[in-house]
């Protein structure tokens, strides 16, 4: 039997689509306004699901305090407020497209949550854009 958990947190964070080995006409084709070179932001909306067989003991696949704990103290406190990539070390090389960012968070998150438990992460940019990983 098994179950998902879901969790939803939020964080505000600032950002540049851009790419260093490019002209600066290209950057602005490929990524429109997101190249502004003084940045912009976001209202991040993310979801952490966690998925197993409930503890037989304590009936959780995973206690709802404790993840909520690791996201904050993982990815909302190392994310909220920062501009991604002059603040976060994962992006100093990383362009921080949104699909870069889940895929960051999923790492993160993956490295401290048990191997048997399946993780999925999913990051809405916008009400009307997001990004899942693993896809």
């Amino acid at each position: 039997m098994k179950v998902a958990v879901f969790r939803k947190e939020h964080f505000n964070a600032a950002h540049r689509l851009h790419n260093p080995n490019w002209t600066d006409e290209k950057n602005e084709s490929v990524f429109g306004k997101c190249n502004n070179k003084y940045y912009h932001g976001h209202n991040y909306e993310l979801i952490v699901k966690v998925s197993g067989e409930p503890d037989p003991d304590t009936g959780y696949v995973y206690d709802m305090k404790l993840l909520s704990d690791l996201i904050k103290e993982h990815v909302a406190d190392k994310f909220d407020h920062k501009n991604l990539n002059l603040d976060v070390e994962e992006f100093k090389t990383v362009n921080p497209t949104a699909e870069n960012i889940v895929v960051v968070i999923y790492n993160i998150l993956r490295n401290k949550i048990e191997a048997n438990l399946d993780l999925k992460v999913t990051l809405y940019e916008t009400e009307r854009n997001y990004v899942e990983y693993p896809a």
